[in-house]
């Protein structure tokens, strides 16, 4: 465009402040794009600050772990029984929050969750509850959480809930072969977390050398859900109910 004209449409006399703002926004975009970049390349990536195919890949390699997952676990409790499906509501859910972790132990619960959100007529949401609460745990939590479903001593309440019956408690270097980890203070954090969201009793104590981590029924039936398992927990554990011991 001739300068004459150029000017001619620039009335206000705008144009360099903006070609200036203009100059000055993609200096702070390409800043970011380099600095997420170098923190966490897959979500610069996501955003489109570098090549997204890389992104999807990464994701996609992790979901199809998630799926690969639910299946062996589909497979190995819906054996003989009539087909069931997940409502695309849940599906959905697990796959966004599933394909963002290469975790290993939270692949497994993902998996799981996917499995057992199937049912006969594929309308149960049920397991929202468990997708919301397990969106929020780390892979060292899970792995506390596994261990405290799998060696608390349960039984069957009056009511026939599953309950723990005593606390359980491990030494520091138990805990921190549990959970995978040397960082005292990180465990306590992580812990203090677990307790927030009412999945554990305790944590750390200030006058014990062992650590509380008891696993409340919520705890127990999530970590049921995240086995692929449909039904009861206390089936799932084997259980007797107080009216069939009598």
């Amino acid at each position: 465009m001739p300068e004459k004209e150029s000017q001619s449409t620039d009335i206000l006399g705008i144009k360099p402040v903006a070609q200036a703002i203009s100059v000055a926004t993609q200096a702070v975009v390409d800043g970011a794009s380099a600095f997420l970049g170098r923190i966490c390349l897959p979500v610069a990536e996501e955003f489109g600050l570098l090549l997204q195919d890389k992104v999807r890949g990464w994701r996609a390699r992790n979901a199809v772990v998630v799926v690969s997952e639910a299946q062996v676990r589909y497979d190995k409790y819906q054996l003989g029984r009539q087909a069931c499906h997940a409502h695309p509501r849940l599906v959905a859910a697990v796959l966004e929050h599933g394909s963002w972790s290469d975790d290993k132990s939270l692949q497994e619960m993902w998996g799981g969750l996917l499995a057992s959100s199937c049912s006969p007529d594929g309308r149960d949401e049920s397991n929202l509850i468990f997708i919301h609460i397990l969106s929020q745990l780390t892979g060292l939590q899970v792995n506390v959480m596994a261990y405290a479903c799998e060696n608390v001593a349960k039984d069957v309440s009056p009511a026939g809930l599953i309950i723990p019956v005593s606390e359980l408690h491990v030494d520091l270097p138990t805990i921190k072969t549990i959970a995978r980890t040397e960082d005292i203070h990180r465990l306590d954090r992580e812990l203090d977390h677990l307790r927030g969201l009412g999945l554990i009793r305790g944590g750390f104590t200030e006058f014990e050398p062992t650590v509380d981590i008891t696993p409340s029924p919520l705890a127990l039936n999530l970590y049921v859900r995240c086995q692929g398992f449909t039904g009861s927990p206390v089936d799932f554990f084997g259980l007797t109910p107080a009216a069939e011991k009598a």
